[in-house]
């Protein structure tokens, strides 16, 4: 269902505009999507290593950068982390709400492959 309310919105996007040119178009809004998970997926990889290292003392974090460079991660990454961690058990001290939003990102975007690149094409 909601591949076909995003197809319609392709759909609508690319009105009056010609055949070859909405291909393109559907196109490149795919490669954006993908390009934005992928990104997305080095965030939250920035962020976990920043969390071990900031866990085990590595850096400091009293340091501006530092302190920056962790608020920038949990600002990007806390808002689709925390409803995760609501779900899942507690398992102590080991967070696997990372692995969970990976297998998330990697299935948006087979359906982003899968299902819209073939629509649109």
């Amino acid at each position: 269902m909601r591949a076909r309310a995003c197809r319609s919105v392709l759909v609508r996007l690319c009105e009056g505009v010609p055949a070859k040119r909405r291909t393109s178009v559907g196109l490149t809004i795919i490669n954006t999507l993908l390009f934005a998970l992928n990104i997305y997926t080095w965030i939250v990889i920035g962020a976990v290593i920043f969390s071990w290292l900031y866990a085990f003392n590595v850096v400091n974090s009293s340091n501006r950068f530092v302190s920056m460079l962790g608020e920038f991660f949990y600002k990007a990454t806390e808002p689709l982390l925390r409803p995760i961690r609501r779900v899942l058990p507690d398992l102590g001290g080991i967070d696997i709400s990372p692995i969970v939003l990976f297998v998330g990102i990697y299935f948006v975007g087979q359906i982003v492959r899968n299902v819209l690149a073939p629509a649109i094409i």
